[in-house]
């Protein structure tokens, strides 16, 4: 690998866009016609991780290999409808960093725990497609957040060593991940679980702020 090149590693929901509502909405659809309750506080807790983690909390004893695979791929049917229908929203500061990163020279990548159709649907309707070396998503990795397979694989991805690689989510999870990953890491949305940099908004960060996290030497 190359120790001159830097890599910023981004989580997708929650992070660069605001999904957080279609994933609700598809949840409820998906679940609602089976009869199981599940409310926006088991929601939120469970955002960010992968779907058969998330089901097999929820359905306890009823979580059956293939009820879970049925129930998270209508799910995911319903939530890129949903986006193609309504459009979704980046949050704000994400297409400025970016940009700017990739003007910069940094490498970027999506790293996130969603289907990879999610993630081809999201970028497309941000019209983002281009700015991304690589995406990693749940079909790429055995083990999610806040394993660091996830990010690991698309450090590789990019040729790009670990501790010169900058990860921004705004999941407990996610920011575990990257400490096991011995990746720098971004915080945003107010949780901190040790993350080096603890943000509400992308808006939030000064100019340097990927810089001072990689410091070459």
């Amino acid at each position: 690998m190359d120790n001159s090149v830097r890599a910023v590693l981004w989580d997708l929901d929650g992070t660069l866009v605001d999904s957080a509502e279609q994933h609700w909405r598809s949840w409820r659809e998906a679940l609602d016609a089976e009869g199981v309750v599940v409310t926006r506080a088991m929601f939120q807790r469970s955002f960010g991780q992968r779907n058969d983690v998330i089901l097999g909390a929820w359905l306890g004893d009823a979580a059956a290999p293939e009820r879970v695979r049925r129930l998270g791929e209508e799910k995911e049917v319903c939530y890129r409808r949903l986006v193609h229908e309504h459009g979704i929203t980046a949050l704000p500061g994400a297409s400025t960093w970016v940009r700017a990163l990739g003007a910069a020279g940094w490498r970027q990548a999506i790293a996130s725990s969603a289907p990879r159709l999610n993630v081809e649907v999201v970028l497309e309707a941000l019209g983002y497609e281009t700015h991304f070396g690589t995406l990693v998503a749940a079909e790429d990795v055995r083990r999610g957040k806040p394993e660091p397979e996830v990010f690991l694989t698309a450090a590789r991805r990019l040729a790009v060593p670990p501790a010169r690689c900058v990860v921004v989510e705004d999941a407990e999870a996610g920011i575990e991940a990257a400490r096991r990953a011995g990746m720098s890491s971004i915080a945003v949305g107010g949780i901190d679980a040790g993350a080096d940099v603890v943000i509400g908004s992308l808006e939030d960060l000064p100019a340097d702020a990927f810089a001072r996290l990689v410091v070459d030497g």
